[in-house]
């Protein structure tokens, strides 16, 4: 899994009072919980800007008063107007304990449904799943090659070593949708 380092800034100060101060300063008031522990920080935006918008997953490596933590990004929450981050919510990564994160999700292959006319669709772009850290893939590779037209690929059918899936077996991961040149295809086959 990839890593990604952000400096940060202490905050010995809570409450909106706080917060709104933070935001006036031009940074993203932040949060890192779980190991029992919660420290308060805020980073530049700029700094966050790799890990927000992408539809990459990454492993946080943050610089906490010279102490360096591992985490996860849990919550990202935005203004409603302006589409400023407003708070950032992170998770501790501890040695040896499963981490549960949101992989993208990667097509390949050429669907047998779409050769004869169907529309390949991915329903979920992302899967929550759970695993040591060392074990967590950068995507989750699903092959489509064998898919027929009105066939889908559901969370259940998929088999990756190491990995629970969190995501609920019934989620559609892809499907090959029924169009009318696939139905044409079928009554001229028969």
């Amino acid at each position: 899994m990839k890593t990604i380092s952000i400096q940060t800034v202490a905050r010995n100060e809570y409450g909106k009072k706080a917060t709104k101060a933070v935001r006036r300063e031009g940074f993203i008031p932040c949060v890192l919980c779980g190991g029992g522990e919660t420290v308060s920080f805020s980073v530049d935006p700029k700094a966050v800007k790799p890990l927000i918008y992408t539809p990459n997953s990454y492993i946080v490596e943050f610089d906490i008063e010279g102490r360096k933590e591992l985490a996860v990004l849990r919550d990202a929450q935005f203004h409603p107007v302006r589409e400023q981050i407003m708070h950032l919510d992170f998770y501790r990564v501890q040695e040896g304990k499963p981490v549960s994160i949101a992989i993208p999700v990667r097509l390949t292959g050429n669907a047998e449904g779409v050769k004869i006319g169907g529309k390949l669709v991915l329903s979920a772009r992302k899967l929550i799943v759970s695993a040591p850290v060392d074990q967590l893939p950068d995507e989750i590779v699903v092959d489509v090659t064998t898919l027929g037209v009105g066939k889908t690929i559901f969370v259940g059918d998929l088999r990756i070593e190491g990995l629970k899936f969190v995501t609920p077996a019934s989620t559609a991961v892809c499907a090959v949708r029924v169009t009318r040149a696939s139905r044409g295809a079928e009554a001229q086959g028969k």
